[in-house]
Parts: structure tokens; sequence; C-alpha cells
């Protein structure tokens, strides 16, 4: 099981896991409880979500996934950058699914949260917390 742990991938994918199951629930609250009567409500709780997601992420990541010190500034620059392609990926798939497709805002997103998973791993490992070989 420690062995197991110690792959990169598994760490990203069990705080990825957490992170995006923390994010979507908090999606879904705020589409079903909060913005229910509000048009495109759905994009409001996406903005609340990736805030908690984030904020959530980044911290998670850093210790347990990329395990880097040093350069939090900088980091979290980089980190909310590549959220920001996610999130503009997410902004612009979800009406369109919802809007167009006619597919449900909660079933929709679960869908972009298949591609923007795998985009962030590659962004978070070869931007957000990359080190230079003497760091």
């Amino acid at each position: 099981m420690v062995s197991f742990l110690q792959d990169q991938r598994v760490r990203f994918l069990a705080v990825g896991g957490t992170n995006t199951a923390v994010g979507y629930l908090v999606f879904s609250a705020f589409t079903l409880w909060v913005f229910t009567d509000v048009y495109l409500g759905y994009l409001l709780s996406l903005a609340l979500s990736y805030v908690v997601g984030i904020t959530l992420a980044f911290v998670l990541y850093r210790r347990f996934v990329f395990v880097v010190r040093g350069h939090v500034r900088r980091d979290l620059a980089r980190f909310v950058s590549v959220y920001l392609v996610a999130i503009a990926i997410n902004t612009a798939a979800l009406p369109l699914l919802v809007e167009v497709a006619l597919v449900p805002p909660l079933i929709a997103q679960l869908i972009i949260l298949a591609v923007t998973t795998l985009l962030s791993f590659f962004g978070h490992k070869k931007f957000s917390f990359r080190r230079s070989t003497t760091e």
C-alpha cells in the first residue's frame, strides 16, 4: 500500500478526487438550493465552486502530491493560471451542454470535469509546481 501511494499519479488522483468531490458538492448545493430561480444560476454556482476548489487544491497538491517548498506566491500564481484555463473551458462548455445539448447541469459538469482533470494534472506537473534541478 505504501509503494502504491508513492506514485505521484495515484496521489494526484486521490487528492483530485477529494477536491473534485468537494467542488462538485459545492456546485450542486448552490445549483439546487441557492441559485434555483436565477437565470444561468449554474454559472454562479460554478464560480463559487472554483473558489473553494482552487483554495483546497492548492494546499493539498502542494503538500501531498508535488511535495514542494518555497516559492509559494509563484506557485500560487502559476496554479491559478492553470485553473483559469480549466475554468475558461468549463465556462464555455457548460452553457453549450446545458443550453444547446440540453444536458442537465449536474451531468454536464461531470462530463467537463473528466476533461479538465486530465489537463490540470499536466499543467500542475509541468508548470505550477515545476522546479529546476538546482531547487
